[in-house]
């Protein structure tokens, strides 16, 4: 499944993705989705970008584990804030689960 994209506030794409049963924080497994990018698929993509400062830029993910639990993944977009885990996600939403394996 291709992600579905929007553009809302980060506490906007929280309250919606929670609306929607996306309620587990992936934040907290950042190295296992490092190690097994293969396990989650990703199903929307909110991006936001402050209008004057640069640490409100952010991306929430709303991710789906093989294992049927759903939840999100925020991650700042600057060089500086990025993790390993939101490259992979990154990664996982141009290239497919199947480029990562």
């Amino acid at each position: 499944m291709k992600p579905i994209y929007h553009y809302a506030t980060v506490s906007e794409a929280l309250e919606q993705l929670n609306k929607k049963g996306f309620i587990h924080d992936f934040n907290l497994q950042d190295e296992t989705i490092q190690k097994n990018p293969h396990n989650y698929e990703i199903e929307h993509v909110y991006r936001y970008e402050g209008d004057t400062d640069p640490d409100e830029e952010a991306v929430v993910y709303g991710i789906t584990a093989h294992s049927g639990e759903r939840g999100v993944y925020v991650a700042g977009f600057s060089a500086n804030s990025e993790s390993e885990a939101a490259t992979v996600l990154a990664k996982l939403c141009i290239e497919g689960n199947n480029k990562l394996i």
